[in-house]
């Protein structure tokens, strides 16, 4: 497995500096959230992202296209238009999104781009069939960049479990996006036991997302504070066969980053020294 960690949680630091903090304490993968501050997938140049291309490959660097961005489509409504928003030019924004997003990945070297369904705001008869076609698509779009698409069950969101992920996946067949496994979310939705769900979903990941949580509360935070079993969970992702990207995504805890870097990259080690 190797150790990551989501640029959402260092959005304090400029984007190169982030990657040095990163890969001076050990990290082998980064979780590159395109927003506002890091790469702008409207407005970021074709230098800006050839210098953090550079950047990546001289840090030897494994990146994943992270697209959760909170207010960059829509300055007032966080994380909207989805693709759960009705509406073609709703849908054709989000879609473009994931475009760019992929593009701007291949330029980096990534391999995968993780993407969510959005909340169903505005429930229709036809909700199941709108939710197919949006990630069919952007499967599809992700594909022709040459990255992997990788769908993230969400709390809240139209596809929220596991169970619904699976079903998604074969509805769409050979169309269907891999998974990314937020470990946190396990602990949310309560599916069953987390570390044995990561044991059994391993071999589907393209990437998986980890942070401490509490069960029931959708709250990212820092190890220590929640209910996660780090051990169990990397020795579980270690017996599935996972050998992909580990990211921590502490999203609300810019404000501290170099701190919980190093605090992560500790426990990384010791659970999978342990495991």
């Amino acid at each position: 497995m190797l150790l990551g960690y989501v640029t959402n949680g260092l959005r304090d630091h400029r984007l190169d500096d982030a990657l040095r903090l990163l890969a001076d304490h050990g990290y082998e993968a980064v979780g590159l959230t395109l927003d506002v501050g890091h790469l702008d997938p409207f407005r970021a140049s074709a230098h800006e992202i050839a210098a953090i291309a550079a950047l990546v490959a001289r840090l030897r660097l494994h990146v994943v296209i992270e697209t959760g961005a909170r207010f960059l489509l829509d300055p007032r409504s966080k994380h909207e238009p989805t693709l759960m928003t009705r509406g073609a030019e709703a849908r054709a924004l989000r879609l473009d999104h994931y475009a760019r997003a992929a593009r701007i990945g291949r330029e980096l070297g990534a391999r995968a781009l993780s993407f969510w369904a959005g909340v169903d705001r505005n429930p229709q008869p036809d909700a199941l069939a709108w939710l197919d076609e949006g990630v069919r698509r952007s499967a599809a779009i992700v594909r022709a960049a040459g990255l992997e698409p990788s769908l993230e069950p969400e709390p809240g969101m139209a596809i929220e479990t596991l169970a619904q992920f699976d079903a998604l996946a074969q509805r769409l067949g050979a169309e269907a996006p891999r998974l990314t496994l937020d470990v946190g979310h396990l602990y949310v939705t309560g599916e069953g036991d987390p570390a044995e769900l990561c044991r059994r979903w391993a071999p589907r990941c393209a990437q998986v997302q980890i942070e401490d949580m509490r069960r029931g509360v959708h709250e990212h935070l820092p190890p220590g504070e929640g209910e996660v079993e780090f051990p169990a969970v990397f020795r579980a992702l270690r017996d599935g066969a996972y050998r992909g990207p580990v990211c921590f995504e502490l999203s609300r805890s810019s404000h501290d980053a170099p701190r919980l870097v190093e605090r992560c990259a500790r426990l990384f080690a010791e659970a999978r020294t342990g495991a």
